[in-house]
């Protein structure tokens, strides 16, 4: 953990001097007398000395991947409630900048026509009005100068949660037909969802298919190299790089740490990231309040 700047332990003093007595609280942060009284005098002048605080320190605490309307939904949730003109302004003057996509990294998976192409039942139709009604799959690659890493997830177009997923280094079929059994471990007796892919081969080969008929979940692929078709899948593995990956330096990061950073990273997307479409809640936390998981 980031250690307090002494601005930050001014806010804290001020905030919890109405419990405990100042030399207590300046023991405690082991900030000086003189730097307290310099620092609280500042934040005086700065009328959101408080709140350029409390924002960085929520920046942080996410790994820098909030923007302000995020960042805006965290501090209503501490009972601050501000403009968001104010936190976009407040934000900028602290050069607290989610960092954009650095370059286009695109794995192709497609072989050649190795079994008939199924049709585009989905027709970029993303909605779902329950869960496990619409599934979306492909595979990402992750180079770092370690090796190469590869993603398969599966995407419920419900609430974009994240059913299974499974990293390796190998982009072949036990990637795919792994990720694919975790998958239908998580399903009810009656749910066969429609499942979406592009035309890749990973999705052609028997040992896929026969899961799928076993399953009872229905096909659906995209065009050959035909993005939009499978464009909600795309987005996840865009934000995925944008938060986590691009404008890092991965040097001296082995695979199976940066395994674990990737692995660590959907877990938080599915329990703890902020989605504006689900009414400002994770995945996990909007079918919780739906009544849909414990």
């Amino acid at each position: 953990m980031t250690a307090l700047k002494n601005q930050e332990k001014a806010v804290i003093v001020d905030a919890l001097r109405n419990k405990y007595s100042l030399p207590l609280l300046l023991r405690s942060l082991k900030l000086s007398r003189s730097s307290y009284y310099y620092q609280h005098n500042a934040l005086s002048l700065d009328k959101y000395g408080a709140l350029r605080c409390q924002i960085k320190v929520l920046f942080d605490e996410n790994f820098g991947r909030y923007g302000y309307r995020r960042i805006n939904v965290l501090l209503v949730r501490e009972g601050t409630c501000v403009s968001e003109k104010i936190i976009r302004r407040v934000m900028a003057e602290c050069g607290l900048v989610v960092k954009g996509k650095r370059k286009n990294q695109k794995y192709r998976s497609y072989k050649g026509e190795i079994t008939p192409r199924v049709p585009n039942v989905i027709e970029r139709n993303f909605h779902a009005d329950v869960p496990n009604e619409k599934w979306l799959t492909d595979i990402t690659e992750f180079a770092i100068p370690s090796g190469k890493v590869y993603l398969s997830p599966v995407i419920d177009c419900f609430d974009g949660m994240l059913p299974a997923w499974k990293i390796g280094t190998t982009p072949d079929a036990s990637l795919v037909n792994d990720m694919l059994d975790d998958a239908i471990s998580t399903l009810g007796d009656n749910e066969h969802p429609l499942v979406h892919t592009d035309c890749g081969s990973h999705y052609r080969w028997p040992g896929w298919i026969s899961r799928m008929d076993n399953a009872g979940l229905q096909r659906s692929m995209s065009k050959k190299g035909c993005s939009p078709d499978n464009s909600a899948c795309e987005g996840l593995f865009g934000r995925l790089k944008n938060e986590m990956f691009y404008n890092r330096s991965w040097v001296g990061v082995s695979v199976k740490q940066f395994i674990d950073i990737v692995n660590n990273y959907l877990i938080w997307y599915n329990e703890e990231r902020i989605k504006l479409s689900l009414r400002n809640m994770s995945p996990i936390e909007y079918r919780r309040s739906l009544g849909i998981v414990a």
